[in-house]
């Protein structure tokens, strides 16, 4: 019955699974010590000037938080050479992508998207009933020629992550450029930045300029992967004024925690953790490289904190071997990778603890 309530454009989704928690792991039998490296998270932790900010804000957890989010959209403004009215915060950016879905398309609209590409954009899109457009990969990065040629008169949004989860893939600013000169303005364009802190500089585009001068862009960064917050969930958008405000009237009041909130503000500030963050994940990644090239291994080089791995077999019976063996990594078969693995890169003990649980697991199999 409960069927017959519910929208109809929420048939074929289900929850979306994000994996196991370590705690839930550690309870099957002879599974200790659990190496998490499946989530994308920062293997360093926090920033310890969130942590102290958060210490100093607890006594004041019976107050509602700032709902407008005043001081940390200042810390950003002033950082990123914005205004404050340039951002919209959210639970994560999830919550964005989310929002700016339930803002923008409808079922007489299209969302174009890459494929494979971060799950979140197909299900907010298919929720709002809009229709899908799917553009394969080519060569693991996102085709921006063919997305290009694939808007019609309905199309309202296009999704890219740069750098591309599960890929770690970027696309060059060169590109970026020539493909918004092709994107009528009246399309939004969403771009995912999770993991624009670890990317070379010379990879990154100036996005912002676009949002300084009004284009219908809205680009996403976290607090959860580099600045090691993804417990506290906050993330944040940018766009023109306009753009921010429509969202702003669908944005739920409160929806950004005062912890969260402090600590983004402290780790922001930070730049000792930034700098190490970045540093570990070179170490790792030069690592990670060498060891699947001695196994034979094929991967695809990252601009992210994590890497795709091709192991040459079931990637769901890999990931769980590697589970009993207290490794948790991310199979990619529920994108079509059927043979992938999606590997954080984590310290040096841990990366290594996965190569030798990878070595007995295909050694065994």
């Amino acid at each position: 019955m409960i069927d017959k309530l519910a929208s109809p454009y929420l048939k074929g989704l289900i929850p979306y699974n994000p994996g196991r928690p370590v705690e839930e792991v550690e309870r099957e039998p002879g599974v200790r010590g659990v190496v998490k490296l499946a989530s994308n998270e920062n293997p360093l932790g926090p920033s310890p000037l969130a942590v102290k900010a958060i210490q100093a804000a607890l006594l004041g957890i019976n107050r509602y938080p700032d709902g407008g989010g005043f001081s940390l959209k200042w810390a950003l403004a002033e950082q990123l050479d914005l205004e404050p009215e340039h951002f919209i915060l959210g639970n994560g950016s999830c919550e964005i992508i989310d929002l700016s879905a339930r803002c923008f398309l409808g079922p007489q609209d299209e969302g174009i998207i890459a494929d494979p590409a971060f799950m979140v954009y197909r299900r907010a899109t298919k929720a709002t009933g809009a229709r899908l457009v799917l553009v394969p990969l080519k060569e693991h990065r996102h085709d921006l020629a063919e997305m290009a040629r694939r808007i019609t008169n309905r199309t309202k949004m296009i999704f890219i992550g740069n750098p591309n989860n599960p890929t770690g893939t970027c696309v060059e600013p060169r590109e970026i450029d020539a493909f918004l000169d092709w994107v009528p303005e009246e399309v939004i364009v969403l771009f995912d930045e999770a993991y624009y802190e670890y990317m070379p500089e010379e990879l990154k585009p100036d996005l912002l300029g676009y949002v300084r001068r009004g284009r219908l862009v809205l680009v996403l960064r976290t607090f959860s992967k580099i600045h090691g917050l993804a417990s506290l969930r906050v993330g944040y958008g940018m766009a023109p004024p306009p753009l921010v405000q429509l969202l702003d009237r669908a944005r739920q009041p409160f929806n950004v925690n005062g912890l969260a909130q402090v600590a983004a503000v402290a780790a922001l500030g930070d730049s000792d953790h930034l700098a190490a963050s970045r540093l570990l994940n070179e170490a790792g990644k030069i690592q990670l490289y060498q060891q699947f090239q001695d196994l034979g291994l094929s991967f695809v080089p990252t601009a992210a904190n994590f890497i795709l791995v091709d192991v040459g077999k079931d990637a769901n019976e890999v990931a769980e071997a590697l589970m009993k063996k207290g490794v948790m990594i991310h199979p990619m078969a529920r994108y079509g990778l059927r043979t992938h693995l999606r590997v954080t890169i984590g310290t040096r003990e841990e990366n290594d603890r996965f190569i030798q649980a990878l070595l007995d697991t295909l050694g065994g199999s």
